[in-house]
């Protein structure tokens, strides 16, 4: 039995010398990664869009100058709204990292689908993204779902072709309205009960 006991320990050991050896070399580098979609969006640089309201189409392509089999792998393709780097600044919550686990420049999906040499999708800006600057990337995955190449609309730098959304804060022309109407009723209805006190009291 003791013997059982320390062969049973001695394979947990390995498996887990295994699993500390195999994990950090199975990490999924930005840097790693070919660029070999091309991808484009009707955004300008500059241009300001609302959440909630305003559309945008973003294209991807293969790049034509690869070899005939590059995307052999390529199963699905993922596009994303990306944060710039100005407001990437001072928020952890938004920060970079190579390795693409940790990494949260990419954080709204735009569109999922079944990998096509080309692509086009129109997305409206979702509700619920912040107020920002943000440029597209689009990702190849392979048949695990892990990323095996990318392209984007902006430079390595990430400093052209970038757009501004404006989120929704929750204060709607309606709400704003109707505070407007209620404080000046409100005081109104205090300068009337003002006046009635005061003729009481004569």
């Amino acid at each position: 039995m003791a013997g059982l006991r320390l062969s049973k320990i001695t394979i947990a050991l390995l498996l887990l010398l295994i699993a500390c050896h195999v994990g950090p070399s199975m990490a999924v580098l930005f840097n790693q990664l070919p660029k070999t979609l091309i991808v484009t969006a009707t955004t300008k640089s500059g241009d300001v869009l609302h959440a909630g309201e305003d559309k945008f189409t973003v294209t991807w392509a293969l790049n034509t100058s690869l070899p005939s089999g590059a995307d052999a792998n390529y199963k699905t393709v993922k596009v994303l709204l990306c944060y710039a780097p100005i407001s990437q600044h001072d928020r952890k919550w938004r920060k970079s990292n190579n390795d693409l686990k940790k990494d949260k420049t990419c954080q709204f999906t735009v569109v999922k689908q079944d990998y096509s040499a080309t692509g086009k999708h129109e997305y409206t800006v979702a509700r619920d993204i912040p107020t920002a600057s943000y440029f597209v990337r689009a990702y190849a995955l392979d048949a695990s779902d892990t990323k095996v190449a990318f392209g984007q609309t902006t430079d390595a730098n990430k400093t052209v072709n970038i757009f501004e959304v404006v989120g929704i804060t929750g204060r709607t022309t309606g709400i704003f309205v109707s505070a407007i109407v209620f404080s000046a009723f409100s005081g109104l209805a205090l300068a009337f009960f003002y006046v009635v006190e005061n003729k009481k009291k004569k």
